[in-house]
């Protein structure tokens, strides 16, 4: 059994054995406790296993139907193993996060999300990529709709925006694999391969206009479930109203699904679709409106939750402006940018859930002068916002940069294109991101709180979860090399021609 099998059934049998009675807060961060070194050991072993071979390292295939060809496949490059990577990280915060006052089903939830996540990013079978997805998806409707925060009638009604939108999301993003598959395997029985179908894209690739009605399809899908504006109306509310460790896997891990879907799926099959000039354009106009459009509406919030779940969706833009650039270098910051921004997205989400339990509220207008009670946690939350502002020294830093430098490339040219002046506009995205979480920061820790309310650090043990991530912000701002060594030549099949 691959490695990667094991990293995909723990979390699964471990959701299954707290149903059936087992211990659940001890079993579910014990899973998660040897998902993370089983991931550590892949990442410090994937040199040596991936030397010399042009595929995914820790293979294994188990044959499921042969005609159409399903396999249940998995592999991993450095792309996956950086997103596994933060699938575990993320997993064993926020199992970590959950108290002991709630419910068996918190730990079930968080478990299937980490499980269907990790399945998503690690199947080398577009079906089971497809499906584990759609496994993750289903705790987090029921988790926002039966535990969210809010009265009953609020947190159903986002539970259904959320479920007909990313339900949609999924049928467009279905429709657009079908045809994908339909076409790309050959005369011949079908296959949902992902080597198999690339192999076939290599030798006899589409009409550049097919290309482009496939592609835009799948962007459509995946765009949905990624929050790419106008289809992002979804995703703040739910963030806001999800319980903290469901926000924490949602928007940290699960939504790196529709970008990580273009990255291994669309780009490499379909490279001249994504650079026709009425697709590139559609998209640039939706990534800055991710980041003009929500970057306006994220200042004018009064409540941290909706600070974090609107700052979440514009920050998806940069990410798409990579994928948009399709140049090694800003594909390669893309990929870093996903790792960072769900490690400092769960790292504020999971310190937004102790503020709520201590205070009983994230209004802005109450609250202030925690930093004198509460050090350590302003620290901590500094780390994640600093890093989300893009300060030097912290992950999403080197990721941002590399997106804009890589995006701004002329290809040989030296007129500007809609790109370029795409790049040039969405900096001012980074003026609103500081304009936002420096003034939410100054709100919280400076001054002193108009109703009165203080809170205090959280115990020492409750920390360690969250100063792994904020010290995970700072070694791979420091060090960004780290990751980008794992994904040298991974992203050399997605470079635009």
């Amino acid at each position: 059994m691959s490695p990667l099998e094991i990293v995909i059934l723990l979390p699964l049998l471990a959701a299954l054995a707290i149903w059936l009675g087992a211990p659940a807060r001890a079993t579910s961060v014990g899973a998660a406790v040897v998902n993370l070194v089983i991931t550590l050991g892949l990442v410090f072993s994937f040199k040596a296993a991936s030397a010399g071979k042009a595929g995914f390292a820790f293979e294994s295939a188990r044959i499921v139907l042969d005609n159409p060809a399903i396999t249940f496949g998995v592999g991993a490059d450095g792309v996956a193993l950086i997103l596994t990577l933060l699938t575990a990280l993320v997993t064993f915060a926020a199992v970590w996060q959950i108290g002991d006052d709630k419910p068996a089903i918190y730990h079930i939830a968080s478990l299937l999300i980490a499980a269907g996540a990790l399945g998503a990013f690690l199947s080398t079978d577009v079906f089971f990529l497809y499906a584990f997805h759609e496994l993750a998806l289903i705790p987090t409707f029921l988790m926002i709709g039966l535990y969210g925060h809010g009265e009953p009638e609020h947190r159903k009604a986002v539970a259904w925006k959320t479920t007909i939108y990313l339900g949609a999301g999924s049928l467009i993003l279905l429709a657009g694999l079908v045809w994908l598959v339909l076409e790309f395997s050959g005369g011949g029985k079908l296959t949902f391969d992902l080597q198999a179908l690339r192999a076939q894209a290599a030798l006899t690739p589409l009409p550049i206009e097919k290309q482009a009605q496939i592609f835009f399809v799948l962007l459509l899908g995946f765009g949905t479930l990624v929050s790419l504006f106008p289809l992002h109306s979804w995703a703040a509310p739910a963030y806001a109203t999800a319980p903290t460790p469901v926000a924490m896997l949602h928007s940290g891990v699960l939504k790196k699904f529709g970008l990580y879907g273009l990255l291994r799926i669309a780009l490499p099959l379909l490279p001249q679709g994504a650079q026709v000039a009425w697709v590139q354009e559609a998209l640039l106009f939706m990534l800055l409106g991710n980041i003009l459009v929500m970057g306006l509406v994220t200042i004018n919030q009064k409540r941290l939750d909706d600070v974090l779940a609107n700052s979440s969706v514009m920050h998806m833009g940069y990410i798409f402006l990579g994928l948009a650039a399709g140049t090694e270098i800003a594909l390669r910051g893309a990929v870093l940018l996903m790792f960072a921004h769900g490690i400092s997205i769960a790292l504020l989400f999971a310190l937004a859930g102790r503020m709520r339990n201590q205070l009983g509220t994230l209004e802005f207008s109450k609250l202030g002068g925690l930093g004198e009670h509460a050090p350590a946690f302003t620290v901590l939350f500094a780390f994640g916002a600093f890093a989300s502002i893009g300060l030097p020294g912290l992950a999403n830093f080197a990721g941002e940069l590399m997106v804009f430098v890589g995006s701004f490339m002329n290809y040989g040219s030296t007129s500007f294109g809609p790109l370029q002046w795409a790049v040039i506009v969405s900096l001012w995205g980074v003026v609103m991101s500081a304009v936002y979480m420096l003034r939410a920061y100054r709100s919280l820790f400076h001054g002193s709180a108009m109703s009165g309310l203080f809170m205090r650090d959280p115990a020492l043990s409750q920390r360690l979860p969250l100063i792994l991530l904020a010290a995970v912000l700072l070694i791979v701002g420091c060090c960004p090399w780290l990751l980008l060594n794992l994904i040298k030549s991974d992203l050399a099949a997605v470079v635009a021609p």
